[in-house]
């Protein structure tokens, strides 16, 4: 059952050592929201350590106190609590050893199985950064520039840039505090979306070169491998947030990127515009995530994988289709 901030903020005031972490292959909103908290138990006097099991990725290594970020696939820390950001259960992080601690659990994606002792659960946020940055304010800390420059990497990475997401007002209002607090937010965008290696750009061109459409052109797939990566000289760090360039296209309203893993499997993406709800095909094989972006794993050859992605996308667009037709 979720409970309030009031219960985190109650949950943290009565302890004083915290283990932080969030999921495996860290995106912008993992690394933010963690730092972000981080910093903040900090100005309490309190002792705060964040492990991820996997790098930051290259746009984001430059951006404040990202150094207070270990890299462990065990946790090993002496803690009174471990604090989960947006994981929606405890194998999320991939680090052995999370479930000695208490766990508090705070999370925006639909799905969290509530595993915490202590749960907050708000799927209207667009992103746990978000969520966050009212913790903050309810634990009576001030925001500091890097606090809001790492609330700020959260909310721009989530949202692709405050385009998609639940965003709502008061995203703007934590947007405007950003700025107050001193954060010159035109150039952590650059460095974020502009950023680039140049095996990033050849990547995009020889990922978008050989897309497959399908359903009269809604429906973007795109797949590599690591010998892909390796042939134009890219690292998997510079294929973040590649799911979402088809969706440029005015007719394309969904995505799928495929990337094959070194186990077999299949690690699938998928971004859609509006009410293209691509949950409900993650759900399908174990995945989840939100409406308009989710993830899950799947197995067998890459034309048997694309072959069940494009149909079970056929009925979600369908479903869109007949409720435009039935809206008056």
């Amino acid at each position: 059952m979720s409970g309030t901030v009031h219960d985190v903020v109650e949950a943290i005031r009565t302890r004083q050592s915290f283990v932080l972490t969030s999921h495996a292959r860290p995106d912008g909103d993992a690394i933010g929201s963690s730092v972000a908290l981080a910093l903040a138990l900090d100005a309490l006097g309190k002792t705060a350590t964040v492990l991820l099991r996997d790098p930051v990725p290259g746009p984001y290594r430059n951006f404040p106190a990202i150094d207070r970020i270990r890299i462990t696939d065990r946790a090993d820390v002496p803690a009174e609590a471990l604090i989960v950001l947006e994981c929606g259960d405890l194998t999320r992080p991939g680090i052995a050893g999370l479930d000695a601690y208490p766990v508090i659990n705070i999370d925006h994606h639909l799905g969290n199985t509530m595993y915490g002792a202590v749960n907050w659960f708000d799927e209207g946020a667009p992103a746990c950064a978000e969520m966050v940055a009212t913790l903050i304010d309810a634990l009576g800390v001030s925001w500091t520039s890097a606090i809001a420059a790492q609330i700020y990497l959260g909310i721009a990475t989530d949202t692709g840039g405050l385009r998609y997401g639940s965003i709502t007002a008061r995203t703007y209002d934590v947007c405007r505090r950003i700025v107050e607090a001193g954060v010159d937010t035109p150039q952590l965008a650059r460095q974020i979306f502009e950023s680039y290696s140049i095996g990033r750009v050849r990547l995009t061109g020889a990922l978008l070169d050989a897309m497959t459409l399908y359903h009269d052109n809604r429906l973007a797939v795109l797949a590599f491998d690591d010998a892909l990566l390796a042939r134009v000289g890219a690292s998997l760090d510079d294929t973040e947030g590649l799911v979402n360039v088809p969706l440029g296209a005015r007719e394309v309203v969904s995505t799928i990127l495929l990337k094959h893993q070194v186990d077999g499997t299949w690690r699938v993406s998928l971004r859609s515009k509006g009410d293209v709800d691509v949950r409900t095909v993650a759900m399908q094989w174990q995945g989840g995530g939100h409406r308009n972006a989710s993830g899950c794993t799947m197995t067998g050859d890459r034309e048997t994988v694309t072959r069940l992605l494009v149909e079970a996308m056929a009925d979600v667009l369908e479903d869109m289709a007949a409720t435009a037709t039935t809206t008056p």
